[in-house]
């Protein structure tokens, strides 16, 4: 049986207030947000569930109450741990609505995934793991902000936060039973840490395209400066990075460096619209690019097909396998396909590795060089 709990609605400066006098003293905060994100590029947050034990959920209304100094010490560094799942977007939300940076959290689906082979587990299935009641689903999708809300939402609302506190204080005693409880806490401190520096992510961004070893160190240049630019778009005019250019479209960009509009236009996926607000942009990103001199050109990536990639890559997912295997937890917990084909790229181009650190080093640093060096 799920405990009870009091509602109490935050739409007043006075209410949040009380809110916040009321969870100052508390050694844990059990977050989560709901929010809206179909046609901006920032998250528009629309609910703001708190709740510290005790008798009394406090939602608050961010349409309507700004943040004061007591919410954002008790969100920030010096305030109580922070319970969260799946805390990537919220941490993002809460970012953007509260001005601080949130920490420090304990989340709980990243708990899940050091103690079982599922990597992500929903909240729900997580809740009936650990104790067994069923939640309901029917407002997973809800228009949350529409005004009022109504009673299922708020229940729905209400009771995200209300199993955090059961759900990790069982993860945390399973933790500390298998002595992964730092692993957590550097995993959590890791996320907290990427959010803050979300924003400079527009630099790295070209990384995650899977066909990048097609483009020659030209080509590959402009999609570099293109990405980058669209980053810094898509924050500045607030849109979603589709409804600007997609990874798609920039990458056709790339292979035909066009150079001029009729050229732009025959690029498959370049509708009008982008030729008439971006397409000069454009054109001058192709025209730095092939001007830039030899020296300043990235390096060709190998292609993940030939011979010696593959055995690499093989060689690298074998020890991640038998680890993943002793430790009863997911491969790609300990290491995603990106980061071993980033190994395999350094190997092949005699480069320093760029070898796991902390926890996952002390698991797979050595093997991983023991295993490179056998090629």
């Amino acid at each position: 049986m799920p405990p009870s709990f009091e509602m109490r609605w935050v739409e007043t400066p006075a209410a949040l207030a009380e809110a916040c006098e009321t969870l100052a003293d508390a050694d844990w905060l059990a977050v989560d947000t709901e929010f809206h994100r179909e046609s901006t590029f920032f998250p528009i947050a629309a609910l703001v569930q708190l709740y510290a034990g005790g008798d009394e959920v406090f939602l608050i209304d961010p349409q309507v109450v700004a943040v004061d100094s007591a919410l954002q010490a008790l969100l920030g560094a010096d305030g109580p741990l922070k319970l969260l799942h799946a805390s990537g977007e919220d941490l993002e939300v809460l970012e953007s609505w509260a001005g601080v940076a949130v920490a420090p959290i304990a989340d709980t689906q990243v708990a899940q995934s050091l103690l079982s082979p599922q990597a992500s587990l929903g909240y729900q299935r997580l809740v009936e793991h650990w104790t067994g009641d069923v939640l309901p689903k029917e407002e997973t999708r809800s228009d949350w902000l529409q005004r009022p809300l109504s009673d299922a939402q708020l229940q729905y609302a209400a009771l995200d936060v209300v199993y955090l506190p059961l759900v990790w204080q069982a993860q945390r005693d399973a933790l500390v039973q298998q002595g992964r409880l730092a692993w957590l806490e550097e995993e959590c401190a890791r996320l907290c840490e990427a959010n803050r520096r979300n924003r400079d992510a527009d630099e790295q961004w070209y990384r995650r395209h899977r066909q990048l070893w097609r483009l020659e160190p030209r080509q590959l240049a402009l999609y570099q400066a293109l990405t980058r630019w669209r980053e810094g778009e898509v924050r500045r005019r607030d849109l979603p990075r589709g409804w600007l250019a997609s990874d798609k479209v920039l990458f056709a960009i790339a292979v035909e460096m066009p150079r001029n509009r009729h050229q732009l236009a025959t690029v498959e996926g370049v509708r009008p619209k982008l030729i008439k607000h971006d397409g000069d942009t454009l054109l001058a990103m192709v025209q730095a690019a092939m001007h830039l001199d030899d020296e300043a050109l990235p390096a060709p990536l190998p292609p993940p097909h030939s011979s010696a990639f593959k055995a690499r890559l093989k060689a690298l997912k074998s020890v991640v396998s038998r680890e993943a295997e002793r430790l009863d937890i997911a491969p790609e917990v300990l290491a995603n396909r990106r980061d071993l084909e980033a190994l395999v790229m350094a190997d092949l181009d005699g480069v320093p590795l760029s070898l796991p650190q902390g926890w996952r080093g002390t698991l797979l640093a050595e093997a991983f060089t023991q295993a490179l060096a056998e090629y």
